[in-house]
């Protein structure tokens, strides 16, 4: 090999290690993919989904009600929905959701659904009520609680498989 053949292949080489480069940032810090494992969602995402996760949005604007999000709980992965937002207070009575004492219609939940009796009372700064749409099957704020900002992955972007359930949030 002669020195413009080292070039060259140099040349060629630093295009590819640019993009594994951009690629690997792109990796870490603004997506991910998430597959979701359980039934807490179902209908919404169902078991076995793979869901694009944006971890970068947060970090430019708040959380809002009713986002689909990625949460690390004990080690655990878990997507959810957010309920009550930092300053709100959420209770659950008889099935109905009221924030700040006034009632709040959930269209997103399948009919027969019955959400437990809670009461959050003022949810601090930095911390959410998160619950799965499938309440009677879920792991989720009536089990532990409110959870941290710091625990929040990001929001579920897209569903990209199984291809006939394709949706963007």
């Amino acid at each position: 090999m002669d020195f413009r053949e080292i070039t060259e292949f140099i040349k060629d080489m630093s295009k590819y290690i640019i993009i594994v480069v951009v690629m690997l940032l792109l990796v870490i810090f603004v997506v991910t993919f998430h597959q979701v494992i359980g039934p807490s969602m179902t209908p919404t995402v169902k078991e076995g989904s793979v869901v694009l996760v944006n971890k970068f949005i947060y970090n430019i604007r708040d959380i809002k009600r009713n986002e689909i999000i990625i949460l690390k709980h004990d080690e655990k992965f878990m997507i959810k929905r957010v309920i009550g937002l930092p300053g709100e207070k959420i209770e659950y009575k008889d099935n109905i959701l009221y924030i700040n004492g006034k009632k709040v219609n959930e269209k997103f939940l399948k009919k027969g659904i019955k959400t437990e009796d809670y009461d959050t009372g003022v949810i601090p700064k930095n911390k959410y009520f998160v619950l799965g749409d499938n309440r009677e099957n879920s792991e989720d704020g009536n089990d532990y609680g409110l959870i941290s900002k710091k625990d929040i992955v990001g929001k579920a972007w897209i569903i990209l498989w199984p291809l006939n359930e394709f949706k963007i949030y």
